[in-house]
């Protein structure tokens, strides 16, 4: 150190906007204009260690610092950065220049732990936080901080001037102000770090931090060491870890949630990266995109969109086009004045999809590692955009993959869901749709906590709940276990079905058993596994069921029977996906009880006669009369109009084509009073509303028929709405045809 330079000229505060290109552009200037041999960062100590990492090849932004609590990884916090990020250039310009770089803040191994009491939001003397951005933009008179900033800022790329102006403009915000104990004791950290750098030999010490703390770093207005002491004194710690992650531009946006997100980081990406005519290759980047998307866009209305822009920026009295003029420019020289393609080019310019990369020699907990391996072995590629993965689970790579997707389902790492599509709902194709997203990141280091493996770390989590999950529960279980190939796992939880099951005397979970555990039987082959345990332990569920079925329909409330109405369902779509006789006789069985027993709520027994009537147990002529009592005057209404909803339900092809069952519903709808009909109405629509308006159509058709005294069935049956004569003119054509 020059003896005789003051601390104050030691240091050098550049007070800076998370994620702004103009800051970053000014920190890179002043960096290389001071050349100093200390740079400190805002963000926390403990990236000290990874801080090198940045240099390194595979290193791409937007990537985040990771610091997580080892003991509960769920227990993270995330330190974004992009190429634009001020804090990213300074790491940069550190490790280029073979600088001695340094983070300063609170350590996360406090700030993780940190309750609320903790946070002071009960200190009496600390006031409401404040944007500091937003209070100098509204003393400028402007009412948009964004815009504010970027003619402030982002549009005027001076040197140290600017961090001079923003160093007075926060030390007059903060004048009187006080901060809430978390912000005390962050910057109390910060000056911690800085102290000791100032014990250094270094002539020069740039810090790099958010502007509202700009003012508390300078040395002359330093608190005492002891207070800010006492400030740090006796907090939780915990013990953590510290890596980098990728990141991605739509979690830099702020409507991803972020705390320091900006509204367009594709924007503020081609601000920092382009190197001259700002305006011009941003809208050629946007005529390319909408040329790609079959959108007529010229190089006349490009050059237009440009003029349009500058002369707008001129009107408003701004040094530069803004984002705002940039976007209006787009609108009327290049979308026709259509906002439907702005929606494109804000989703794919304005914040973008790009995932950023870290190098290999990231620290990575073993899970991720092998997850890592495993996609580029299936050539399953990362990508922050939502991609759609259909697979046909007959070739091994597909097969693997599906099983990869599974078992990270199993270990709640949730890259891929399971998408329902048009097509490929056969026994050999599964779809998905794939985004990655950095939150798994943190996802596979909470369940490292399973195993090193992916599939280890499955098998466990399967063990583990196996322990507690009831029959139910189980089934699905075993559906999941099958489907992720889990074959250690496998045994554990047939073993603790087959032993449950034996256990259990609630119908209702046996019932919510039958479908999962049909499935497994089914489609068991696709996954070449053996099924045999299941059978026998489904076979013995729908006996068991069949046994109880009657005494689990009985004294239900709405809400119950609405319930055991879904199970019945439920297990009708199970026993019909096996082609068993046996399971079919035992069910069918079951269910001519539950139609026959009198106080089984109406909404149950009416869907057993329609299951019963489908299979042809019941004929149409029984079906009638059982709806003909149901439906009579002397029997309650609410219990007919549940009988009714769950015999219609499904098809409503039984009421077009059975005109018998269709002239007994309208006959007891005409004849319930009208204050009792308001009240069912409601039943009445949902069973209906379930109808295509064709199918509701024709109903509605042959009721107007019943009206006419002419029956459900007339008209069309004995040729009464039939023109002869017209009929006659095109006969011998259509005869021509035929031949």
């Amino acid at each position: 150190m020059t003896q005789g330079t003051s601390h104050d000229e030691r240091v050098h505060i550049l007070g800076i906007r998370h994620h702004g290109p103009g800051s970053a552009r000014a920190v890179a200037t002043v960096l290389a204009e001071l050349d100093p041999e200390i740079v400190l960062i805002e963000g926390p100590p403990e990236l000290d260690a990874v801080a090198p990492l940045a240099m390194a090849a595979g290193m791409r932004p937007p990537v985040a610092g990771l610091v997580y609590a080892v003991d509960a990884p769920a227990t993270a916090s995330f330190y974004p950065m992009a190429v634009f990020s001020p804090e990213w250039v300074a790491l940069r310009w550190a490790l280029e220049h073979d600088r001695e770089v340094r983070f300063l803040d609170l350590p996360a191994n406090v700030a993780l732990v940190l309750g609320d009491s903790d946070d002071g939001t009960d200190d009496p003397d600390a006031q409401p936080p404040m944007d500091p951005i937003k209070t100098l933009a509204t003393a400028a008179g402007f009412d948009d901080a964004e815009r504010w900033w970027e003619d402030a800022v982002e549009l005027r790329y001076h040197g140290m001037d600017v961090f001079h102006a923003v160093l007075d403009a926060m030390r007059t915000l903060r004048e009187g102000h006080v901060p809430d104990l978390r912000t005390r004791r962050r910057e109390a950290a910060m000056r911690r770090v800085l102290r000791v750098a100032l014990r250094s030999e270094a002539e020069r010490i740039a810090v790099v931090c958010g502007a509202w703390h700009a003012p508390v770093l300078v040395p002359s207005e330093f608190p005492t060491q002891t207070a800010d002491t006492q400030l740090l004194k006796g907090l939780r710690t915990a013990k953590v870890a510290a890596t980098w992650v990728p990141w991605t531009s739509t979690r830099l946006a702020r409507m991803s949630g972020y705390g320091a997100g900006i509204e367009s980081p594709g924007w503020y990406h081609h601000l920092f990266t382009a190197p001259d005519e700002v305006v011009s290759r941003w809208l050629v980047r946007v005529a390319r995109l909408l040329r790609r998307e079959q959108h007529d866009v010229s190089s006349a209305a490009v050059i237009e969109a440009v003029r349009l822009a500058y002369t707008l920026s001129a009107i408003r009295d701004r040094p530069h086009p803004g984002l705002p003029e940039v976007l209006e420019s787009c609108q009327a020289a290049l979308c026709g004045g259509s906002n439907v393609p702005m929606r494109l080019v804000a989703r794919k310019l304005l914040v973008g999809d790009i995932l950023g990369r870290v190098p290999r020699e990231t620290p990575m907990v073993p899970l991720a590692m092998d997850l890592a391996k495993t996609r580029k072995r299936l050539r399953l590629k990362q990508s922050a955009a939502e991609q759609q993965l259909d697979l046909d689970l007959r070739t091994e790579t597909n097969l693997a993959r599906s099983k990869l997707l599974h078992r990270l389902l199993l270990l709640d790492v949730r890259w891929g869901e399971r998408a329902d599509t048009s097509r490929g709902k056969g026994t050999f194709r599964e779809s998905w749709t794939l985004e990655w997203t950095p939150e798994l990141e943190v996802a596979l280091i909470e369940a490292s906590g399973y195993g090193t493996t992916i599939e280890s770390a499955a098998t466990a989590v399967v063990a583990a709940r196996t322990l507690e999950a009831d029959i139910a529960e189980l089934s699905v279980l075993v559906e999941t276990t099958l489907t992720a190939d889990l074959p250690a796992a496998l045994g554990g939880v047939l073993a603790a079905l087959d032993e449950r099951a034996a256990r259990q005397h609630d119908t209702t979970r046996l019932m919510a058993a039958v479908e999962p555990m049909a499935r497994v039987r089914r489609y068991g082959n696709v996954r070449r596994a053996d099924t045999e345990v299941v059978q026998r332990v489904l076979t013995g569920i729908v006996t068991r069921i069949a046994i109880g079925l009657p005494a689990a329909c009985t004294a239900l409330d709405e809400e119950a029977a609405a319930e055991v109405r879904e199970l019945v369902d439920a297990v009708q779509r199970g026993i019909g996906l096996l082609d068993q006789e046996e399971l079919r006789v035992v069910w069918y069985g079951a269910l001519r009880s539950v139609a026959d027993r009198q106080s089984v709520p109406g909404l149950i027994a009416g869907r057993a006669v329609r299951l019963l009537l489908d299979a042809g147990l019941v004929d149409v002529t029984d079906a009638a009369a059982r709806l003909s009592r149901q439906l009579s005057l002397a029997a309650d209404a609410t219990q007919a109009a549940g009988w009714l909803e769950g015999f219609l339900s499904g098809e409503a092809a039984l009421l077009v084509h059975e005109p018998e069952l269709l002239e007994i519903v309208d006959e007891w709808a005409t004849g319930v009073n009208g204050e009792l009909f308001d009240h069912l109405l409601p039943l009445l629509r949902r069973t209906f509303a379930e109808f295509s308006a064709t199918e509701r159509r024709d109903i509605g058709l042959r009721v107007r028929r019943i009206d006419r005294g002419e029956g459900a069935a007339g008209g069309r049956g004995d040729d009464g709405d039939l023109d002869h004569e017209r009929a006659s003119l095109v006969v011998p054509r259509i005869l021509e045809l035929l031949r």
